[in-house]
C-alpha cells in the first residue's frame, strides 16, 4: 500500500463508537505528522476526548449546525472528515458539505463480516456503499493478482460486555453532565434516559438472558423438527432505518408470519434470533406473541434472546433478514437468504428473488463460489481485522486503519491497482 505521511493532512473527528477507540485514532494519526480536531455534540463526547486543546464544543441549536461546519472546516484548514456511521442528520449534513468542499470522508461502521472486523470506507457506508454498485465479476477481477486465505468467522462476538459498558458510561455522562450542551438532541427517538435505562438494565441481566438463551437454544437443537431462521435487527438501528420497506420491525413479523403460516410445511418451525443487543424498547416479545396468537402458530415458533449465531445455522433450513450483517454467515454456509432491504451484499448470485411464499417450501441455494469471491474482496479491502469496544481489538484495528486512511487511495481502488497492503487475516482475537 502507498501510504502517504500525515503532513499537510488536518482531520476533523465528528462522533464515533462509545468508547475510546476515536481518541486514540486521533493520537496515532497525529504520530503520523496529521493535525486532528473533534467537534463534541454532548457531554459523553467530550468524555472521551481527554485532550481539550483539539477540543470544538457544538453547543448551538442543531439547525445552525452546517454553517457551524463550514466555518470549522475553513478557518482549521481541514482536509478529511472522521465519522461513525453516516445516516444520523449532523453526519449526513457534515458529508454532503464536505464532499460538495472537497475533503475525504472516511466512514467507520460495525464489520459487514462482522465478528471480528470492522467496516472502512470512504464517502459512505452500507446503503451508499460503493460495494452497492459493484458486480461479482467486477470483484473476481480485482482479486486476480491476490490469493490470501479466506478465514472461516468465528461464531461469537468476543467485546459485547464492552459494548454495553462503554454505551452505559456514555449515556450516564449525556444524562448527568450534559449542562454545557442543552441544545443536543440524540439522533434516536428516545430520551437520553431511557437509553442509558436500558443500557445498564442490559448490563444487569446478561447472565439471566444467557440462562434463558441456553434453555431456548437446547429445546431447538434437541426438537428434531425443520426450522427457518429469522434473523431479527435494532429497530432504532441506521441499517433498518434508512435501508428498509419497513416503518417498524411489527410490519416485517406481520409479513413473515402471515407467509409461513399460510406457505411452509406443516411440520415446520419458525425460529426468531433477536439481536444480540435487543434491548426491550421495541416490545418484540410481545409482537411477536401476539402473531403466532393469531396465527395458531404458538408451538411453531421459537424466540431466541441474542448469543451465538453459528448454533442455530448448523441445522436451519433457510435464512430471512431485513438487512442483517448477520446474513453474510448465514451465506458463508451456503444456507438460502430472503432479505427485504438495501444491503452490500444483495448480489443475484447468492441472495433469492423468490416470493417468500415460494422461499419458505423451495427455497434456491445460494452459488458458494460467488460468495466466496464476494468475501474474500471484502477481506481485501473494507473489512479490518479488530473491533472498537475491546482493547485487544482496538489494537488490531489500528495496526492497518491509520495506514489505510492516509493512502491517497481508498480500499477498493487500492486493491484494483494493486497497491492493498497484506493482512493478518488468519489470527482471531479472543
Amino acid at each position: 500500500m502507498a501510504v502517504s505521511s500525515g503532513n499537510n493532512r488536518v482531520f476533523l473527528f465528528l462522533q464515533g463508537p462509545h468508547g475510546p477507540f476515536f481518541h486514540k485514532l486521533g493520537k496515532m494519526l497525529r504520530r503520523s505528522g496529521a493535525s486532528v480536531w473533534r467537534v463534541g455534540f454532548n457531554a459523553g463526547d467530550r468524555a472521551f476526548w481527554p485532550d481539550c486543546t483539539s477540543y470544538i464544543p457544538f453547543t448551538e441549536p442543531q439547525e445552525s449546525w452546517s454553517d457551524r461546519f463550514d466555518a470549522i472546516i475553513a478557518e482549521k484548514g481541514i482536509t478529511d472528515i472522521v465519522l461513525y456511521g453516516d445516516v444520523r442528520a449532523i453526519h449526513a449534513e457534515a458529508i454532503d458539505r464536505a464532499k460538495a468542499a472537497g475533503l475525504t470522508v472516511h466512514v467507520f461502521e460495525e464489520g459487514y463480516l462482522r465478528p471480528y472486523w470492522v467496516t472502512y470506507e470512504r464517502g459512505g457506508a452500507n446503503g451508499h456503499s460503493r460495494l452497492m454498485e459493484m458486480s461479482i465479476d467486477e470483484m473476481r477481477a480485482a482479486l486476480e493478482g491476490s490469493d490470501t486465505d479466506t478465514p472461516m468467522p468465528p461464531g461469537h462476538w468476543g467485546d459485547m460486555r464492552h459494548h454495553v459498558f462503554y454505551g452505559a458510561l456514555y449515556h450516564w455522562f449525556v444524562m448527568f453532565a450534559n449542562r454545557a450542551y442543552r441544545n443536543f438532541r440524540p439522533h434516536r427517538a428516545l430520551s437520553v434516559a431511557r437509553e442509558f435505562q436500558l443500557y445498564l438494565r442490559r448490563l444487569l441481566l446478561m447472565p439471566f438472558q444467557a440462562i434463558e438463551r441456553r434453555l431456548a437454544t437446547w429445546r431447538i437443537k434437541y426438537g428434531g423438527f425443520p426450522y427457518h431462521l429469522v434473523l431479527l435487527q435494532l429497530e432504532h438501528d441506521s441499517s433498518f432505518q434508512e435501508h428498509s420497506p419497513f416503518n417498524s420491525m411489527t410490519e416485517f413479523l406481520e409479513l413473515v408470519l402471515t407467509n409461513f403460516a399460510q406457505h411452509a410445511p406443516a411440520h415446520h418451525h419458525l425460529v426468531f434470533k433477536a439481536h444480540p443487543l435487543e434491548d426491550g424498547r421495541a416490545s418484540l416479545r410481545h409482537e411477536l406473541n401476539r402473531l403466532c396468537r393469531l396465527h395458531d402458530l404458538c408451538d411453531r415458533v421459537h424466540y431466541v434472546r441474542g448469543g451465538k449465531l453459528a448454533q442455530l445455522l448448523n441445522e436451519t433450513r433457510s435464512a430471512i433478514t431485513v438487512n442483517s450483517t448477520a446474513a453474510q454467515q448465514v451465506l458463508w454456509r451456503g444456507i438460502p437468504i430472503k432479505l427485504f432491504g438495501k444491503a452490500v451484499y444483495d448480489k443475484p448470485e447468492f441472495v433469492s428473488d423468490q416470493p417468500l411464499s415460494e422461499f419458505f417450501s423451495a427455497a434456491r441455494r445460494p452459488d458458494a463460489r460467488a460468495y466466496k469471491t464476494y468475501r474474500r474482496y471484502l477481506l481485501e479491502t473494507s473489512q479490518v481485522a479488530g473491533g472498537f469496544y475491546s482493547a485487544r481489538g482496538r489494537r488490531f484495528l489500528m495496526r492497518h486503519v491509520v495506514d489505510m486512511m492516509l493512502s491517497p487511495e481508498d480500499p477498493y481502488d487500492a486493491l484494483s491497482s494493486g497497491k492493498a497492503a497484506p493482512r493478518q487475516l488468519l489470527r482471531l482475537i479472543k
